[in-house]
């Protein structure tokens, strides 16, 4: 199922997540998300709410079962807790775990109503285990996995009929995200230096390409920050060092990703592309109760 010219991932679990980091086989999410969270404020986790009940056309989660796979700084779970649903967490980084854990503490300290662990996406006995849910939630995980159509598939598991499955995946693009996997690669097996320096050359492009664009639309620098901000509460900053050094690294058609689950018993309710860009498309699919 994966699409034409891509480069073969590692696979997730292959060996111990500390080993593959240190193989160069894996991008540490965990520790950028822990230097995220110094950013974290009340605004950022206020966004991260609009953008959950936007999507998922709610106002509030209360009765809701909710589930993150892939939890990474533990703002959207932190999110989901607030808008009054019971949430399951899990990743398979222990810092990401360490991120969502801190969360709770600092503001849902010793809720029973909210559960945060170390979990696989490709365990299928594991997400088995945790039970249905009302909301199955992966945004910009699945595709980290080394095995992105395993994933996807074992994400459907514990959504219930008539429940949804909220997920983002990276945009294929058909001329360069053969070039990107390459890029993605080079950074995680690069040593320190040549990881600054491959970042530092990617974020100065983005942010000249950025200033171009501003310029010619007369546009205010501030707003593109203001807006990635206000999007979902997110950190440009930290979406760059993510998206540079994100591997392993898998992408799809959005054709790709409704065909997929519509074979599977899903209808899409929602969708948002980011056009022909190297983002991600967020999907919203509701899972079809069965005939009587």
């Amino acid at each position: 199922m994966p699409s034409d010219g891509m480069i073969a991932a590692p696979v997730l679990g292959e060996g111990s997540h500390a080993a593959d980091i240190a193989a160069g086989r894996r991008f540490a999410f965990g520790r950028n998300w822990t230097r995220f969270l110094r950013l974290l404020d009340e605004e950022r986790i206020v966004q991260a709410e609009r953008s959950l009940k936007d999507m998922l056309e709610v106002e509030r989660l209360g009765g809701f079962r909710f589930l993150d796979i892939g939890s990474g700084s533990g703002l959207f779970s932190l999110a989901a807790r607030r808008l009054g649903a019971v949430v399951h967490s899990f990743d398979y980084d222990p810092q990401s775990v360490a991120c969502t854990s801190e969360l709770r503490r600092r503001f849902f300290p010793d809720d029973p109503q909210w559960m945060v662990e170390q979990g696989s996406a490709l365990d299928a006995s594991y997400l088995d285990s945790l039970g249905q849910f009302d909301v199955v939630y992966s945004w910009g995980v699945l595709h980290h996995t080394g095995q992105m159509w395993k994933a996807l598939e074992n994400a459907a598991r514990p959504v219930h009929p008539g429940g949804r499955l909220f997920i983002a995946i990276y945009n294929h693009q058909a001329y360069f995200s053969g070039f990107h996997t390459r890029l993605k690669r080079a950074y995680v097996a690069a040593p320190r230096v040549g990881k600054w320096i491959i970042a530092g050359a990617f974020i100065a492009f983005e942010a000249t390409r950025g200033l171009v664009k501003d310029a010619l639309t007369l546009r205010d620098p501030a707003a593109r920050y203001r807006a990635k901000k206000s999007s979902r509460g997110m950190s440009m900053w930290y979406d760059w060092i993510d998206w540079v050094g994100g591997y392993p690294f898998e992408v799809a058609k959005p054709e790709e990703i409704f065909d997929f689950y519509h074979s599977r018993g899903f209808e899409l309710t929602r969708l948002a592309t980011c056009g022909s860009g190297h983002g991600c498309n967020e999907y919203v699919f509701a899972r079809r109760t069965p005939a009587r």
